[in-house]
This record gives C-alpha cells, sequence and structure tokens, in this order.
C-alpha cells in the first residue's frame, strides 16, 4: 500500500503567492490613484472658500485683506495644503484691490492660464481663483 502525503507543491504555493502580490500592487495603485484625487478635489474646495471669503471681506470693507489675509477666515488663520509638503502648497498673491490663489494640484491640470494668474513657476500645474470686483 502507497501512502499519498497531502499537501500544497512549491510551485502552487508560488502560483497562489504571485496572484495574491499582483492583485495586491494593483489595489494599492488605485488607492494612491484615489487619494491624489480626493486632494486635487479638496485643493479646489479651499480656493473656492478662499474666493468667498475674500470676496465677502472685500464687500464689508471695500479692500482684500493683503496685510493679513488670514483675518478673512473665521479661525484667523490662512488655510493650509491637505498633504501640507513642501512641493504642494497653496500659493498667495493679495493687494489691497487684487488677489489670485492658487494650489499646487497632482493629478490634473491647473487653470491658471484662464485666470491670468500665471506668476508662478508651472502656471499649467496650478488651480487659481482671483478677485471677482
Amino acid at each position: 500500500m502507497i501512502k499519498i502525503k497531502s499537501g500544497f507543491t512549491l510551485i502552487e504555493l508560488l502560483v497562489v503567492i504571485a496572484i495574491i502580490a499582483i492583485i495586491t500592487s494593483i489595489g494599492v495603485a488605485n488607492l494612491i490613484t484615489a487619494q491624489k484625487q480626493a486632494r486635487d478635489s479638496a485643493r479646489r474646495e479651499i480656493i473656492a472658500n478662499v474666493q468667498s471669503a475674500f470676496e465677502q471681506w472685500f464687500a464689508e470693507n471695500s479692500s482684500y485683506p493683503f496685510t493679513t489675509p488670514g483675518s478673512a477666515f473665521e479661525s484667523g488663520a490662512v488655510p493650509t495644503d491637505p498633504k501640507n509638503s513642501g512641493i504642494y502648497t497653496i500659493n498667495w498673491n493679495v493687494t489691497s484691490d487684487t488677489y489670485c490663489v492658487c494650489a499646487t494640484m497632482e493629478m490634473v491640470s491647473g487653470n491658471s492660464a484662464n485666470t491670468a494668474c500665471t506668476s508662478w513657476s508651472d502656471p499649467s500645474t496650478y488651480y487659481c481663483a482671483k478677485n471677482r470686483q
């Protein structure tokens, strides 16, 4: 009588491990892309909120808060980038009668060429808003 040993062969184990590794790498890549898109969406929302706060400030004070831009916000502090790193920032250019605020985008092209906010190095990567007055 022959004894049959149960278990998996080395080849079977390697195939299963390879399949798991491929599925995991695809999932991680999709997760990273989703995180970048979410941060870009947050940046657009921050820019819209800044524009709204500055326009409200202008309506009440007949000028933009050029000396202390944070005073236009309820918290008293200017908003920061969701990633909060040196590469991705929110840039300000505020005077008493005009402003331009831009955020560096990760995934999508910016709109700064359409807003005339092109004073930064690569306008295609910035999403910007300028004064409406």
